[in-house]
């Protein structure tokens, strides 16, 4: 009997990544649930209907699977059979039920799932799209687990691993810090308190001195009865406390909660270091940056310039041609100028209307005037379309070496006289300070 995988094309590649996989045998359900995953996630999905076609499916290319939502009662597979099988070929797998009860909680909780969401919640569509997208965004989050008892450490890391987090194991507190200054990516602590070198407590307040709770969260864990070691761990700066043995649930909702504060800080550090028109760094974030940048430059006895650049006849163009279009002149400049210094270490911030500073550190004048001459090329090529009429871009650039001495705001100020300079010229082109 051959069977089809729905919303594929037999035509269609199955060696493709990042696929999500939805098991699920009503068809009503499959369709809301892949509709509202491709606009969200915005990854391709591939929809089987019973255990047989997921068979065929993951059969033709098993990696082409980043995630699969499984119901647990398939007519072909009413005992979870159609989970165990995508766990088998380690596809992360995420479990929705028409009915939940202990016994089924149980059955589901027996498997390395990801999570559960029951059905029957008027919100199980929203639930299962929130699961699919915090796991895919937990490959991103690297948490460090300490304990000095293996079979302890590697239940938990196994735990973690299993909600797609990044685990790195320390086996004491001493190990631990080495990993915190090894590996900066490092975001969450997880720690045991009982531990022969340096004690949770102890563990907890020496991390706390080089890391803030914005920058690093710590979770104290126990199996101890004695509820004052909760209360030790918070005193000493963690954030969380977990009992042993775990109940899966809390702790994944534990980590959950404190990962999406993390991100929620970040969030706002961003939006506090961002221009909200244009999305590059703003005038503070620059004077925040700029000083260590030149200063980690000096110690390798490199200079280092700083340029500033402004778009040419600009308020002529908004008097001309409206603010709407003045807005799309900046926003098509901070593109440009974002794709210039991607990846490149240089600094590039909007500092007020029209103008945009670059610090470019490591790099001497001469160097920066070949860089900033390169952009206002590829700025003056391009153009801007008002009422089906090409209107051309042009910037000038002002150019200054910094030489160690001096204030950063004094070097800004002769970058702005050479970008007067440059407007004096003629304008679409760069000036060096002398």
């Amino acid at each position: 009997m051959a069977f089809r995988a729905i919303d594929r094309r037999q035509s269609e590649p199955v060696s493709e990544p990042q696929k999500i996989l939805v098991v699920e045998d009503s068809r009503t359900y499959a369709l809301a649930l892949s509709r509202r995953l491709e606009a969200e996630i915005r990854l391709p999905i591939v929809v089987c209907q019973s255990l047989n076609e997921l068979h065929e499916v993951v059969t033709e290319d098993r990696a082409a699977f980043t995630m699969a939502v499984v119901d647990l009662n398939l007519p072909d597979a009413p005992r979870g059979e159609a989970i165990d099988f995508t766990i088998q070929r380690h596809i992360p797998t995420i479990v929705h039920t028409a009915s939940f009860d202990m016994e089924t909680r149980n059955r589901i909780m027996e498997r390395d799932v990801i999570d559960y969401v029951p059905k029957d919640s008027a919100f199980a569509l929203e639930t299962v799209v929130g699961t699919v997208k915090r796991a895919l965004a937990n490959r991103l989050t690297r948490i460090l687990v300490v304990d000095d008892t293996a079979a302890t450490r590697k239940l938990l890391a196994h735990m973690l691993k299993v909600q797609q987090y990044r685990v790195i194991e320390a086996d004491s507190g001493a190990e631990a810090l080495s990993q915190l200054q090894a590996d900066p990516a490092i975001r969450l602590v997880v720690s045991d308190y009982y531990m022969p070198d340096i004690d949770g407590y102890e563990l907890t307040r020496r991390i706390r001195r080089q890391f803030a709770s914005d920058r690093l969260r710590l979770i104290g864990i126990s199996s101890s009865s004695d509820r004052m070691v909760s209360v030790g761990f918070l005193k000493a700066g963690a954030n969380d406390f977990i009992s042993m043995p775990f109940i899966p649930e809390e702790l994944q909702c534990r980590i959950a909660s404190n990962v999406e504060t993390l991100e929620q800080i970040e969030q706002l550090h961003s939006l506090a270091a961002r221009d909200a028109l244009t999305g590059l760094f703003n005038r503070r974030h620059f004077f925040e940056h700029a000083g260590k940048l030149i200063e980690e430059a000096q110690a390798k006895n490199l200079k280092s310039a700083v340029a500033i650049l402004d778009i040419d006849d600009f308020k002529q163009l908004n008097d001309s041609y409206g603010h709407d279009f003045g807005d799309q002149a900046l926003a098509k400049v901070a593109r440009y100028l974002a794709q210039s210094v991607e990846g490149s270490g240089h600094l590039l911030a909007r500092i007020g209307g029209e103008e945009f500073a670059i610090l470019f550190p490591g790099l001497n004048a001469k160097a920066a005037l070949r860089l900033s001459d390169h952009i206002r090329l590829d700025i003056s090529h391009e153009t801007l379309l008002v009422e089906d009429r090409p209107v051309t871009l042009t910037v000038s650039i002002g150019v200054a070496e910094i030489d160690g001495t001096g204030k950063l705001d004094q070097h800004l100020i002769a970058a702005d006289r050479a970008l007067y300079a440059a407007k004096h010229n003629g304008r679409n082109c760069v000036h060096v300070a002398s």
